[in-house]
C-alpha cells in the first residue's frame, strides 16, 4: 500500500487526529452522522474512523435512520452505555 510522504507518518497522524475529533464530537454532542462528519469535521471516511475507535475498545452503537421523505437511509453513531 501507498502511505504517502514520510513513510505514512503524516497519514497515520491525520487518522489519529480524525479519530480523536470523532470521539470528542460524540462525547460533546451525543452522536454523529456522515453529513456532520464531512461538513463540521472535514472527515470523509466516518465508518473507517468508527471502526478504528471500536478496535481501540470504544463501545459504539449504530442506529440506521431515514431522511424525512424516506428516500435515504443513513447511520448515526453514538457511544454505547
Amino acid at each position: 500500500p501507498y502511505y504517502g510522504m514520510n513513510g505514512g507518518k503524516t497519514i497515520m497522524a491525520d487518522k489519529k487526529i480524525q479519530k480523536q475529533k470523532v470521539l470528542e464530537y460524540m462525547e460533546t454532542h451525543g452522536s454523529i452522522d456522515g453529513w456532520t462528519a464531512v461538513t463540521e469535521l472535514h472527515i470523509m471516511r466516518l465508518p473507517a474512523r468508527i471502526s478504528e475507535l471500536k478496535e481501540d475498545g470504544v463501545p459504539i452503537k449504530k442506529v440506521m435512520k431515514a431522511s424525512e421523505d424516506g428516500s435515504t437511509r443513513y447511520a448515526v453513531y453514538s457511544i454505547a452505555g
